[in-house]
């Protein structure tokens, strides 16, 4: 028998985390988890320490590590902490496959070490891209790093491009679900709540991404992530609405063929296909059962609504200095509405202002990369202050 694969998961208490641990158990016979990093969530943790019993556990807070050192030492698992060593876990040369989750831009130098080392990327981490998607795929092409998506956008993406000559693309559409907010009217959008924005009609979801759904700022980054990852300018890119997230992504043929791909609205689908795509590995998902679904509808985007859609285009006209301003001062102004500081409403105009501010330009480093990120977040949290 083959020996197993052994993965590592960048953020696994999260929910991409765990729905990774889910298929991972479903192939015990095939994969074998050699370290599972996170932030702070203990609980979680334990739990898959015992599910899934990993060589070593990394835990970016110290405190968090400390208080899983008995837990750790009854198991023989290896215990670290700190960024560092989860840059290391990333690069270890025991682990195959890297699953990249961790949350916002705060997982791009383990993802990177692991690109760099020419491992499996299973990417979920999408600010990847957005703040340094050329030097992570130049980084990717010298090291021969194979990177597939995880998000189920470009899990879509990726399998209707399979066996067709790219010459022959036209267009490639993401589908959103328009988030909760959809239907509302747009003078009450400014009383929205927090609550009210992570209740996401169809995805569980962490708090940063589904208030990102809800404004539809996740789907604009994911726009400047398919950009990248499947090398197609902005004027082969388009979003629609599908509210009930059963067409997950279509691509346009020059003959007018459209493919799309479906599936039930779970994530456990595209970790299978990214882990192994060849294969097509059981998800454990339900089967999706066409005759017993509501219709499926699809509807422009209403940019009013939704201005992430429209700023986006602008981002994507520049080079790479926008999309670091569009990502960092997204995450400040996510962070603030969740924290009560400012009002849905305010968070776009925010992301706006630090992008006028901001004069486009290349980045050749992740230096350079770092110093326009905390810029720009500090920046941003002085226009929080002022207003």
């Amino acid at each position: 028998m083959a020996s197993r694969q052994r993965v590592t998961i960048l953020g696994a208490t999260g929910s991409i985390g765990q729905s990774t641990a889910d298929v991972l158990a479903l192939h015990a016979d095939a994969f074998a988890v050699d370290t599972l990093v996170a932030w702070r969530n203990t609980e979680v943790m334990q739990q898959l320490m015992q599910r899934l019993q990993p060589r070593c556990v990394v835990m970016t807070d110290e405190q968090a590590a400390a208080s899983l050192l008995a837990p750790c030492q009854s198991l023989g698992i290896e215990l670290q902490s700190g960024m560092e060593a989860a840059i290391d876990a990333a690069a270890d040369a025991r682990s195959d496959i890297v699953v990249a989750a961790m949350v916002g831009a705060a997982g791009l130098p383990a993802t990177l070490a692991a690109v760099a080392q020419g491992k499996h990327v299973c990417l979920a981490n999408k600010e990847c891209l957005v703040t340094a998607g050329r030097l992570f795929m130049q980084t990717a092409a010298t090291a021969g790093a194979r990177i597939t998506p995880v998000d189920s956008e470009h899990a879509a993406v990726h399998q209707a491009l399979c066996g067709h000559d790219r010459q022959g693309m036209r267009k490639i559409i993401l589908t959103a679900s328009g988030g909760p907010f959809r239907n509302r009217s747009l003078a009450s959008l400014a009383d929205v709540t927090p609550e009210e924005a992570v209740a996401h009609p169809n995805w569980d979801m962490g708090a940063k991404i589904s208030v990102d759904s809800a404004s539809m700022m996740n789907k604009a980054l994911e726009l400047i992530e398919a950009h990248w990852l499947f090398d197609v300018p902005a004027s082969q890119l388009d979003a629609i609405i599908h509210p009930q997230s059963i067409v997950h992504a279509m691509v346009e043929y020059q003959d007018g063929s459209v493919l799309a791909q479906l599936a039930m609205p779970d994530m456990r689908s595209p970790i299978a296909y990214a882990l192994r795509p060849e294969l097509r590995l059981a998800s454990g998902i339900p089967w999706l059962e066409l005759a017993s679904q509501q219709p499926l509808e699809f509807m422009a985007i209403d940019e009013q609504r939704f201005p992430a859609m429209r700023l986006v285009r602008e981002v994507m006209r520049g080079e790479d200095v926008l999309p670091v301003v569009f990502n960092a001062a997204n995450e400040v102004a996510n962070a603030a509405f969740r924290q009560r500081r400012i009002r849905f409403v305010d968070m776009l105009p925010l992301v706006e202002q630090a992008l006028s501010l901001a004069s486009d330009g290349r980045l050749d480093t992740l230096d350079a990369v770092w110093a326009l990120d905390r810029q720009t977040r500090l920046q941003t949290e002085e226009l929080i202050a002022r207003a």
